[in-house]
Formats: C-alpha cells, sequence, structure tokens
C-alpha cells in the first residue's frame, strides 16, 4: 500500500501520516512547544539538574531552506454549512506547486473541535457576513491560545478587510474572486514560515534565558565556595570560632552586605584601587596589567596584608561586580577574576619571599680586595 493508494480526502490522518511521515512535518511543528518548569535552583537541587539544551521537534522541518515552499500541507477549511469547500479542493489538486491536504469543517463548532483533537499546518476560515463572522472566529482562537497560521478567505477587498484581519491575529487576507492558486498558495506558506520562525526565536530565547540563570547560580556557588575558604582559615588560625556549614540557600544565595566587607580593617583606597583592577582585568584579561600587578603586590605586602585579606578584598569587589551585571551573562567575569586572584596571589606570595629572604639572608658590607679581615678591625 502506498500514497498513490491512498485518496487523501478519504484517508484518515494517521492513515496519511503513516504513508507520508513528511506530510506531517510542518503539522507536528506547529505543536507549542513543551513548558518547561521555571527550576528554582535555591531549594538545594543540584546545579546539574538545569538543562543546558530544550528539547526540539522531532520532525524534518528544519531540513527545508526558509522561504521555499513545502512540499506538503495538511490545511483545515473552515466555512458555513451552506458554503463546503470542494472547489478549493479542486484548485490545490490543479495547481502542482505543492501537495495540499485539505480538511473540511462546516461551521464554528466543529472547527474548534478539529484543532482541538488534530494538528494542521494552517486554518483558512472563510468569511461569510451573517453566517460565519471569521474575524469573531480568529479573535476567538487567538484568544484561547491557538498558535495557528490563519488565513481569512473572503469576497470582500483586500483594502477593506485585511487590516480588520491583522488586528484579529489573522495572518493575511486573500479575496477569493481575485486571487490565483499559486499566491494563496505562497500565503499560506508565508504565514506557516512566520509562525515557524516565531517558535523557533521563541525556544531560544527561553533556553538563553536557562543558560544566564545556570551561569549566575553558577557564579553564586562558586563565590560561596571562596567563602568557605575564609571560614576554614579563620577556624584554623583561631581568629574566629568556627561557622556552621552553609546551608544549600547559602550556596546559591550571595552574601549579604555585611559578608562582602573584609572581615579586617583596609584602607577605603585600597578597595577602590582593586576595584578598579578588576574591571580593567576582566575587559583587558591577562598580560596587560603586569606593572599593575607588581606594584599591587607591592603595595600589598608593604602594608603585610595576608592572603585571607587579599581573598576577601578580591570578593567583595567580584560581589560588587557580578551584582551590576544584572542578568547578563557571568561566566566571562568569573573566568577572569579567577585568574586574577591567582596572579595576584603569585605576585604577592613572590613579594612576601624576597622579604623573608632579605631578612634571612640581610645585605653586609664587604671589603675592598687588597684588605684583609684583621686590618680592617
Amino acid at each position: 500500500m502506498n500514497l498513490a493508494d491512498v485518496d487523501r480526502r478519504d484517508a484518515s490522518p494517521l492513515e496519511y501520516a503513516a504513508l507520508n511521515p513528511r506530510g506531517r512535518c510542518l503539522a507536528a511543528a506547529r505543536r507549542p512547544a513543551p513548558k518547561l518548569p521555571i527550576l528554582d535552583l535555591t531549594d538545594g537541587q543540584p546545579f546539574d539538574a538545569m538543562p543546558t539544551t530544550l528539547p526540539t521537534p522531532l520532525d524534518g522541518s528544519r531540513d527545508l531552506p526558509w522561504g521555499s515552499l513545502p512540499s506538503r500541507m495538511r490545511i483545515l477549511y473552515v466555512a458555513a454549512p451552506a458554503h463546503p469547500g470542494e472547489w478549493l479542493v479542486e484548485s490545490f489538486e490543479a495547481d502542482s506547486a505543492s501537495d495540499i491536504v485539505v480538511d473540511q469543517a462546516l461551521g464554528a463548532a466543529q472547527g474548534i473541535t478539529r484543532l482541538r483533537d488534530e494538528c494542521y499546518d494552517a486554518v483558512i476560515v472563510y468569511h461569510h457576513p451573517g453566517q460565519l463572522d471569521a474575524l469573531t472566529f480568529v479573535e476567538g482562537l487567538r484568544a484561547g491560545g491557538s498558535e495557528d497560521a490563519i488565513i481569512i478567505l473572503g469576497e470582500s477587498r483586500e483594502e477593506e478587510m485585511a487590516a480588520l484581519g491583522f488586528e484579529v491575529g489573522a495572518d493575511g487576507y486573500a479575496c477569493a474572486p481575485k486571487t490565483a492558486t499559486r499566491t494563496l498558495i505562497w500565503l499560506i506558506a508565508r504565514a506557516i514560515e512566520r509562525h515557524c520562525l516565531i517558535e523557533e526565536n521563541r525556544r531560544l530565547t527561553l533556553a538563553e534565558q536557562y543558560r544566564l540563570r545556570f551561569e549566575q547560580n553558577e557564579a553564586d556557588r562558586a563565590v560561596a565556595a571562596q567563602r568557605s575558604v575564609i571560614r576554614d582559615l579563620e577556624a584554623i588560625q583561631g581568629a574566629g570560632c568556627p561557622l556552621e556549614p552553609p546551608t544549600n540557600a547559602q550556596h546559591t544565595k550571595t552574601a549579604t552586605t555585611a559578608d562582602r566587607r573584609p572581615r579586617l580593617p583596609l584602607p577605603e583606597v585600597l578597595v577602590d584601587h582593586y576595584r578598579e583592577l578588576l574591571r580593567a582585568y576582566v575587559i583587558m584579561g591577562a598580560g596587560n596589567l603586569s606593572e599593575e600587578m607588581n606594584a599591587l603586590a607591592d603595595l600589598l605586602a608593604s602594608a603585610n596584608v595576608s592572603a585571607q585579606q587579599t581573598l576577601e578584598l578580591h570578593l567583595h569587589a567580584l560581589e560588587e561586580l557580578l551584582d551590576g551585571l544584572g542578568s547578563r551573562s557571568s561566566r566571562h567575569v568569573m573566568t577572569r577574576a579567577d585568574l586574577l586572584v591567582l596572579e595576584v596571589m603569585v605576585h604577592l606570595t613572590e613579594g612576601y619571599r624576597g622579604r623573608y629572604h632579605e631578612r634571612r639572608h640581610p645585605a653586609c658590607q664587604r671589603l675592598l680586595p687588597g684588605f684583609a679581615v684583621g686590618e680592617a678591625a
């Protein structure tokens, strides 16, 4: 059994879809994208639960280049009971531009029922004043959440009905006596393509929102982990009593304003200087601020600033910078900030190492050649 043995008008939608898998591609694509639940990452769920990609429809509609005419389409024709659509079926059959399957629904109630039970690439509504008001029908479909491509046919002039159709949510209007079949086919194809692009844009927007939320929570978790290092150092050194382990909510939320300030007093000028250095480092990257790094390391070593204080200073400036990002991506900032604190720690370590070496091996006055030790005394 093949397509040639099946009359498209007599075959059921499931039979035709089974024999014609590509014929249901666009219809499957018109199904609303699954609304994924917005994950609350502050309730202790693992960060691996955040999806990095969204499911895409399992169809071949993306194989079709944008702007081209689909090879097959499935359309629902809605008209008044006294005006069946055999003439439309015959017109589409006479035109070989595309293989179009037309299902008829006589009356608004039957049309809504067909749209509820089945999927179509597009809907054509014939405007019959006094029998079937296409404007009211389309407005009701859009109010109910329908996202199908809808074209209104009628006998009125396009100049009179086009604007009214757009206002209620239709994708186009065509005057039946003056519109060629090929023109109507292209009008339907463009409406289908427009809705596919809208759905694709919505899917990409949702994926971007998920990615930004994941990166922001990942940055909060990294900052919380770095603050736990400071708490561990305080517990080891006896500078403060050991703190209780942070809860899951604290892992995903930024620290409070009081916690963001360095626990040990540091000059405000130094804090401002490091804040500006962090902003410049995020923009310029590693290798471009070597002189500033050496100057900062000498300043920290001269002020006897410890590695713990330096890390707190870094977290203080980093959290202020992350708060200013808003909904923008924080992955780039976190990557550059990690490189900055690593480079600062290396310079600071080398600075203290040099000072220790000078104290351990202080400079002494050497004798000139030819003078013995005893003679010098």
